[in-house]
């Protein structure tokens, strides 16, 4: 059962030029499963609170972290300033949006901030070595708007069975991507043996469902091989 604990924000990286992650210090090694979303809420204002993915893996210690893209609702704005230090009210561990159990092949698909569960997923997977075969079709408008980039690059290189291709609204010179968004000759090309591949979709909901619905209409995919994260932590 999870239970709500205070934690003290230790560091806040800028991502991109409008998502930050927020690490939170804890001690030793973190209590979570890959995959798996918390609730942040503010010390002095129980009402402004969100359900957010856990971005960071449970290899990494000392500290938990969440991703989030800075709008301009009022959980936003409030989280957009906060600092090295400040406390912040936890609720977690929560959700399935999880590997654990699987192995063989498998494929994320996910579009711009919905990318934070499936980061913690594959850097536990990288970390630990893990059995399974992995692909991930990425979707976002430009190269400034992928976020863990860099994580992603230098995963690639330590762990062979791993495949990221980008997939861009917006051509870029001197980086590979496919430019458009995805669409069944996609997946047909990045992912050829999809058939035998267990997906993880996460995104906005509108996302989420076309990309469902194409994996079975389009491609055949069963859909007990389709495992869905609806990200409407906004």
């Amino acid at each position: 059962m999870a239970a709500e604990v205070e934690l003290k924000v230790k560091e806040v990286i800028q991502r991109t030029y409008n998502v930050k992650s927020v690490r939170l210090e804890i001690e030793g090694k973190p209590n979570y499963i890959a995959g798996q979303f918390l609730c942040v809420r503010f010390k002095d204002n129980p009402v402004l609170k969100r359900y957010l993915s856990l971005s960071s893996s449970p290899t990494e210690t000392g500290y938990i972290e969440f991703t989030k893209k800075i709008t301009q609702s009022d959980f936003s704005c409030r989280l957009n300033n906060v600092k090295p230090g400040d406390p912040l009210m936890i609720k977690y561990p929560l959700g399935k949006f999880i590997l654990e159990g699987l192995s063989g092949k498998i494929a994320f698909l996910s579009g711009g901030i919905g990318i934070t569960p499936i980061r913690s997923i594959i850097k536990y997977a990288v970390d630990s070595h893990y059995g399974a075969d992995i692909i991930l079709v990425y979707s976002n408008r430009s190269v400034r708007d992928i976020i863990f980039k860099e994580d992603f690059d230098r995963m690639q290189k330590s762990f062979p069975k791993l495949k990221v291709a980008h997939v861009l609204c917006e051509a870029a010179p001197d980086f590979q991507c496919i430019v458009g968004l995805i669409n069944a000759q996609i997946l047909k090309n990045e992912v050829p043996d999809y058939r035998e591949r267990k997906f993880f979709l996460c995104g906005p909901p509108p996302m989420v469902e076309a990309m469902k619905k194409m994996l079975v209409e389009e491609l055949n995919v069963l859909q007990e091989n389709i495992i869905t994260e609806n990200f409407v932590g906004y």
